[in-house]
């Protein structure tokens, strides 16, 4: 399954990059998870403490930004090593069904260790906001450290309440069970989200002691603190990570940069560490040379209230970026396909897709007023399929459909030929006059002038 994280990733990368799912899937197959580094840092100075470990992550099968079977093996893992395990559990509906979270509990909660029970039930509307909605990461965070938010009896309660008073997976409400009690000074945290975007709100919530985002009523003394992967450099000061990035050179990125060229990395927030950290292959630092401009993302409940998004202004300064002539490659994402995709609402899906339209009208006229070329083109499919063709029930989650890539300008008669997200660095550094190095692997779409490609 396709997701924004890993489409940037490729997309930027110009090669195939391994995703983090199977790499982790492989230690856990292979038995090297439980010797990872971090893992077994964490369990020494629990058996030091005493205390409880926290994992925490995204429960379910989706695969985009975690696996439930890999939190799973972590529990068993810590289970083994006589560690008590409180689990937070946050709800998906988004990149799964709205309501298949039962599915999952089911598929889950047995096989967990004596040791282990599920402390929280949240969903990720709130656990996993990336665009400063700090009272929503409140209420997963006052569920998690002081234990406090809807009480039920079991995690499966929790969800069915939840469902019966019409919340789908990804709104169910911070939901505290059983017994639990919060966190204590000499307790640990994992988190086993792999991927890193919507998960640096809640953790700076729970570890940087400068975090300023609400108030907190206490902060407990944790032993230590782990990431599956590396989440930012500004959380690396509070929390080791599992699996380090993969070291990517002579990205899109880096080699404009070295040939003395402008870049513009362009979104509203919700798409930013897309166009910036993924893109620049999991690196937070601008490359020389690379400017990057972040329009806010509207404060509404979701976008389908608000289904234009920021498009509007994004379009508006891209369109003066082009005519200042200054750039000589710019990177820009509009979120609304995939956002207002998200919502299950078609009629909101369509006005968002007409707001890009109307954005990329403007810029069109913008590239050919300067002589330059444009290319368009998505990271996985969303908003194509609206209506789950199995229940007819709306279709909130990604697809595996192809995307399509469309180039206004360029060499007259130049055609594309079919490929893949990799192909898009080296097709851009075509249009740029630019060579390939090596290390991409993809191949530039663009055919002959006249003539496609196979």
């Amino acid at each position: 399954m396709g997701n924004s994280e890993v489409g940037h990733l490729n997309l930027g990368a110009g090669r195939v990059v391994m995703q983090d799912l199977p790499r982790i899937d492989t230690a856990v197959a292979d038995g090297s998870l439980a010797a990872n580094p971090a893992v077994q840092d964490l369990i020494g100075k629990l058996k030091a403490s005493g205390g409880t470990l926290h994992l925490m992550g995204l429960l379910s099968t989706g695969g985009v930004h975690s696996h439930q079977n890999h939190g799973l093996a972590l529990a068993r893992i810590f289970g083994e090593a006589g560690i008590k395990v409180a689990i937070h559990a946050w709800t998906d509906g988004r990149d799964t069904g709205p309501t298949t979270s039962p599915g999952f509990l089911r598929e889950f909660e047995p096989k967990l260790p004596a040791t282990a029970h599920i402390a929280t039930v949240c969903g990720r509307y709130f656990a996993m906001d990336r665009d400063n909605r700090w009272e929503r990461v409140k209420q997963a965070w006052d569920a998690i450290v002081l234990a406090e938010g809807t009480k039920a009896a079991s995690a499966a309660a929790a969800i069915e309440a939840a469902h019966a008073a019409g919340k789908t997976d990804e709104f169910i409400p911070a939901a505290v069970i059983g017994d639990y009690a919060g966190m204590r000074d000499g307790d640990a945290l994992l988190c086993f989200n792999f991927r890193a975007d919507r998960v640096r709100q809640i953790l700076a919530a729970l570890l940087d002691p400068a975090f300023k985002g609400f108030e907190r009523a206490r902060r407990p003394k944790l032993v230590a603190a782990a990431g599956m992967t590396q989440y930012s450099t500004a959380l690396d000061a509070f929390l080791a990570t599992l699996f380090p990035p993969q070291s990517m050179k002579d990205i899109l990125g880096e080699v404009v940069s070295r040939a003395g060229k402008t870049q513009l990395r362009m979104a509203e927030t919700e798409k930013y560490p897309h166009v910036t950290y993924f893109f620049n292959g999991g690196e937070e630092t601008p490359f020389p040379g690379e400017d990057r401009v972040m329009v806010p993302s509207p404060k509404v409940a979701t976008y389908d209230l608000q289904p234009e998004m920021s498009a509007p202004e994004l379009a508006e300064k891209a369109v003066q970026a082009i005519n200042s002539g200054k750039y000589d490659l710019i990177i820009l994402n509009f979120a609304n396909a995939d956002m207002v995709g998200h919502t299950g609402s078609l009629a909101a899906a369509i006005k968002a897709c007409e707001a890009v339209d109307a954005g990329l009208a403007r810029i069109v006229e913008a590239i050919r007023a300067q002589g330059g070329a444009l290319l368009f083109t998505a990271d996985h499919g969303n908003a194509e399929l609206m209506k789950d063709p199995m229940t007819g029930g709306p279709h909130t989650a990604h697809t595996t459909n192809p995307v399509p890539v469309v180039l206004v300008g360029g060499a007259a008669g130049a055609t594309l030929h079919d490929g893949r997200l990799a192909d898009i660095a080296p097709t851009l550094l075509a249009l740029m006059g630019l060579p390939q190095p090596e290390a991409m692997t993809g191949r530039s779409l663009i055919g002959p002038a006249g003539k496609a490609q196979d």
